[in-house]
């Protein structure tokens, strides 16, 4: 007689059935059979020094991406709303002020973290796909005082490429002193040439590896200025989470100084693997090839989607390359024509996310 009173389940003895899909949905994407074997790879200990190596280049590669030499460099261990929190938790302490352009589910959601948290959240919103001029920011800046001030770029739920603001007077280092200001931009890496090239100043830039990597979700590029690193190594308080707390994340990543590391958590090998092989991959390819080649293939899925009559959501020249947005026809229900292709087609497509639910 058993001494479990718990039988196994008998979904669980059955081997595992994954179907094949074309995912042309904002995230996760189909990952390349390299990236694929990358994660297949043996199992290593999280802090043999053989890992420690991978997450150096992993460190290299990111700086590439985002085209920076900021030493404060890492990947976090979850998915982009870990670097969200990261982010967040770090640079805002309870009861200081924090300003948040709301033009989709992304800023809605760092609303609802720096709440959470304690912090004094302002919001400047504007319905899904919506800009802002450096004057309508620039006079909340003044009004509110953020110590924190953030804006998506790649406002995926909506496919917006926002505008840079190149002379946000309050945004940069000759801000008001005794109130930094700290801007995120959650980056599409397509669109990561508009942030660089135009030599924009950015305390602190996050991305989530199914966004623009290519790579499975679970790691999260982050990368934070020596002006961030002041505000978030000299807090008063310590952040509300000891898992993105970055006096230890960057120990963990070697980011500190120390000429060794202490163990903080253990990291997902396996992620960290594949993310290191999609991070190559751009390399090889190079940033300039690959916004060249996002540019073309978007161009080329506008003009089929018009050509058929359908309706793009955001305006040509503020289209996410990699996220594109069709306004729900007349007389249609979203939700039916998506089970339609994905039963029929065996294609992932996804309407809105928060705001624009409904909308595209």
């Amino acid at each position: 007689m058993s001494s479990v009173s718990i039988p196994p389940p008998e979904c669980m003895l059955r081997p595992l059935e994954v179907p094949v899909r074309y995912l042309f949905g904002p995230g996760p994407s189909n990952v390349p059979p390299r990236v694929l074997a990358a994660g297949g790879k043996p199992i290593i200990g999280h802090l043999h020094p053989e890992m420690y190596e991978i997450m150096n280049d992993i460190k290299k590669g990111i700086q590439y991406a985002f085209q920076t030499e900021n030493n404060m460099t890492i990947s976090m261990s979850g998915s982009g709303h870990a670097a969200m929190e990261c982010a967040v938790f770090n640079i805002v302490e309870p009861g200081e002020s924090v300003l948040i352009a709301v033009n989709g589910i992304w800023g809605e959601r760092v609303s609802e973290i720096a709440e959470r948290m304690g912090a004094n959240v302002h919001r400047l919103v504007k319905a899904p796909g919506g800009c802002y001029t450096n004057k309508e920011i620039e006079q909340a800046i003044e009004k509110h005082k953020p110590v924190l001030f953030f804006l998506a770029h790649g406002e995926s739920s909506a496919g917006l490429c926002h505008p840079l603001i190149f002379k946000l007077k309050y945004v940069h280092i000759k801000a008001h002193f005794s109130q930094p200001y700290i801007l995120i931009v959650w980056p599409h890496l397509e669109q990561l040439q508009f942030l660089w090239t135009n030599k924009v100043e950015i305390d602190i830039l996050y991305t989530g590896s199914q966004k623009a990597l290519n790579a499975p979700p679970g790691t999260a590029p982050i990368s934070f200025n020596d002006r961030a690193c002041n505000k978030m190594f000299n807090r008063k308080t310590k952040p509300v989470s000891y898992v993105f707390d970055m006096t230890h994340l960057s120990d963990y990543w070697g980011c500190n100084g120390s000429p060794t590391r202490g163990y903080h958590h253990t990291g997902p090998v396996s992620g960290f693997f594949a993310l290191r092989e999609s991070l190559a991959i751009l390399a090889e390819r190079g940033l300039e090839e690959s916004w060249r080649k996002h540019k073309e293939v978007a161009a080329y899925l506008y003009k089929g989607l018009e050509d058929l009559g359908l309706k793009l959501f955001i305006p040509d020249k503020l289209r996410l390359p990699s996220v594109t947005t069709i306004s729900i026809p007349e007389g249609y229900e979203w939700r039916e024509m998506l089970t339609y292709i994905m039963k029929n087609h065996q294609m992932e497509m996804t309407g809105g996310l928060g705001p624009s639910v409904g909308m595209v």
